[in-house]
């Protein structure tokens, strides 16, 4: 079975081809200031035709989001819980709904219409699902109080967690490695972490952001580097 796998970040694009979980072929998109207007809309075409698939896995990193208990069950006000992150565009984004069952919890997130209807037309199935949703079941913890940090190209996404239990999640756009170390501190000292007792596990692109890693390490004991996105081995895509 063909599947492609898409990654869309907050200025990138990494698709994956896979057959009977070995991967093909992989190739990431980044967006600057340089690459026209809508070129992550353009190499999304040309992935979407250079063959033929049996089914198409979806991952949104966008920061466009609201972590709810399973519970909460009105879901006409999805939109209106994003704006609190996140502008809302509600003409120009499909409002979608990711389940973490392991953690009673639910992802309100938007992801560009635009995009959804070029993958819709594939007509073939198609799977969406939240990096928060998709990274949380990636996740074993212990039970004390612990930092989880995905990193992307400028964007990192993390969780909070104490006893089991989920304290914060966020999603990040920011410009500079520092500005990633900053706000996860800041944080720490919001919720009552300590420094001293609290683990943290870093993931994704650690070489790209080795310069965050290294300031990290300078004020955190307990430090581990769990997955470096090596070439087709993206954990979060697999």
């Amino acid at each position: 079975m063909n599947t492609l796998h898409l990654l869309f970040t907050k200025d990138g694009l990494v698709y994956q081809i896979s057959k009977n979980k070995n991967v093909l072929e992989e190739k990431s998109f980044l967006s600057s200031e340089e690459t026209p207007e809508n070129f992550i809309s353009e190499k999304l075409d040309e992935i979407l035709v250079k063959q033929r698939y049996d089914e198409v896995s979806v991952l949104s990193a966008l920061n466009h989001f609201a972590m709810m208990p399973d519970s909460f069950s009105d879901h006409e006000s999805g939109f209106d819980l994003i704006a609190y992150n996140a502008p809302v565009e509600r003409d120009s984004e499909e409002l979608m709904l990711s389940v973490n069952k392991k953690h009673s919890l639910q992802f309100y997130y938007t992801f560009p219409k635009i995009f959804y209807t070029k993958i819709k037309d594939l007509s073939i199935p198609v799977r969406f699902n939240f990096s928060g949703e998709k990274f949380l079941n990636s996740i074993s913890n212990k039970g004390n109080k612990e930092i989880h940090i995905n990193l992307y190209h400028n964007q990192c996404e993390f969780f909070a967690i104490d006893d089991k239990k989920i304290i914060l999640y966020n999603n990040l756009d920011v410009n500079s490695e520092v500005d990633f170390l900053y706000f996860v501190m800041f944080t720490l000292s919001k919720i009552g972490f300590g420094i001293k007792d609290t683990q943290f596990f870093v993931y994704g692109e650690t070489t790209e952001n080795e310069t965050f890693i290294s300031e990290l390490q300078k004020f955190v004991k307990n430090l581990r580097i769990v997955f470096d996105n090596l070439p087709r081995k993206n954990f979060i895509l697999n």
